[in-house]
């Protein structure tokens, strides 16, 4: 079919076409003047995204993002917010509401869950792609009670994600005000054992006195090694002065044994003397000699008197070593107690910084749950109320209008091709030749011919020419 043969389908079934496009645009224009006008109000919410907690001042992630937004939509089409709405409202206590529910329900479920699904029906939320705004729309017959719905949603709307916020918050401070209760007696209970653990073993000032201690054995220790030292030097003066006698450094260093040799000295030289001037027998030498047997006893006297000493001197050395080698040992066996108590003392120290770190802890956090369990801040705001619309959503004549024109047109145009389908007729010459499948050698067309000369169209002469 070419576009000769279109128009004149067109032109011969045109009066299916106009009845089409007639019918269409006028059943399009009564039904949309016949149809409930529809209002529908807007409240435009907006999301306060300021990347910090205002009660916490903790760094929150970015809310912006498809799924946050996509929460908060679900959030506002909940059955939970439509509820609250429905109350708000005093839906359920209407007479006229409880006449509709008990008509359309039989009474059978909720009043308020029924309405609530009867308003989500209409309500439309719209997230922006670009921005944290949020478009909440309600569509109904009366344009005050759809702006009313509207903006009951959204504060529907920003009580519960208030409560969403704050119930868990509350939750949270109950749960940590019972651990930090356990937690105060767990701090007390370590206190306790630690200080019962302190009076049980004398402890006094923390460890302070470990370092005494120490400082003590360290002394004693120095203390020993001199004393050892004294020890040992005073026994090898005292087994000198045993094996050496006179001969011995104690004994020929001492002043009186000295005097005791110099009289020594002169008795014998007086002896001597006598002995070469008187013989033996006479009184003068007795005498002498008798002088000189005392003085050498009293030396031998002084030199074990001498010896003696310089061993009670080695004596008391050893007495000394043998009672600052106990203090010593008593001292180590001491220290290692402390030691000890240190140990355990520091383990309990460790057990109450732990309970005290673990009890400011959950103090902290049961401060900020409790904060945040009371806070009335949201993150929502209503941007743009909602206010009574001045046209109606719906029916749109106009693009109704502009619409059935243009269905109807198409339907017209098919409406008569289908017509010149059912009952093809022969309209062009194309029509016959395509029709019988033989060339068209004349067209008569009921008018007189121009000139007489002309009796063979120029086909036909091309046809017989070919013949």
């Amino acid at each position: 079919m070419n576009f000769t043969q279109f128009l004149l389908i067109l032109k011969a079934r045109f009066w299916i076409i106009l009845a089409t496009f007639a019918l269409v645009v006028t059943t399009t224009v009564v039904v949309s003047l016949l149809l409930p006008k529809s209002y529908e109000a807007t409240t435009t919410l907006v999301l306060n995204y300021k990347g910090m907690d205002p009660v916490t001042g903790v760094v929150l992630p970015a809310q912006l993002m498809p799924g946050y937004m996509a929460t908060q939509n679900d959030i506002i089409t909940s059955k939970n917010v439509a509820v609250k709405v429905v109350d708000q409202l005093g839906f359920a206590k209407s007479p006229a509401a409880q006449a509709q529910f008990n008509e359309a329900a039989k009474g059978k479920g909720d009043i308020r869950e029924w309405f609530a699904e009867k308003l989500l029906k209409e309500l439309t939320v719209k997230p922006s792609r670009e921005s944290s705004v949020i478009d909440v729309s309600f569509r109904g017959a009366d344009p005050d009670f759809a702006a009313a719905i509207a903006n009951a949603f959204a504060e529907a709307y920003i009580q519960t994600n208030l409560q969403l916020k704050v119930e868990p918050a509350q939750k949270a401070a109950a749960f940590l005000d019972e651990q930090t209760k356990s937690l105060r007696q767990n701090l007390e209970a370590a206190q306790i054992k630690m200080s019962k653990y302190q009076q049980e073993k004398g402890i006094t000032g923390g460890m302070g006195s470990l370092d005494v201690e120490t400082a003590r054995l360290n002394d004693l220790s120095s203390q020993l090694v001199m004393v050892q030292s004294q020890a040992f030097e005073a026994e090898s003066r005292s087994k000198n002065a045993q094996s050496k006698g006179v001969a011995s450094p104690d004994v020929a260093l001492s002043s009186v044994v000295q005097n005791m040799k110099v009289d020594i000295s002169r008795a014998e030289s007086k002896l001597s003397e006598l002995s070469q001037r008187v013989g033996k027998s006479h009184p003068q030498y007795q005498s002498a000699k008798a002088e000189l047997d005392k003085l050498k006893k009293s030396l031998q006297e002084e030199v074990s008197n001498m010896s003696t000493s310089v061993g009670g001197t080695a004596r008391i050395y050893q007495q000394r070593e043998a009672e600052i080698r106990a203090a010593l040992a008593a001292q180590k066996e001491r220290v290692l107690q402390l030691n000890l108590h240190r140990d355990e003392l520091s383990v309990l120290q460790r057990d109450v910084e732990n309970a005290q770190r673990a009890m400011d802890a959950a103090s902290q956090r049961f401060t900020q749950a409790t904060i945040e369990g009371n806070a009335n801040q949201t993150d929502v705001a209503i941007l743009n109320p909602a206010t009574a619309p001045q046209a109606a959503a719906s029916p749109k004549i106009v693009l109704n209008v502009l619409l059935s024109i243009f269905l109807g047109t198409m339907l017209g145009l098919g409406f008569a091709l289908l017509a010149e389908m059912l009952d093809r007729r022969v309209r062009s010459r194309d029509d016959l030749s395509e029709l019988l499948e033989v060339p068209v050698f004349a067209i008569i067309d009921g008018k007189p011919p121009k000139s007489s000369s002309k009796r063979l169209s120029k086909s036909s002469q091309r046809l017989l020419k070919a013949a």
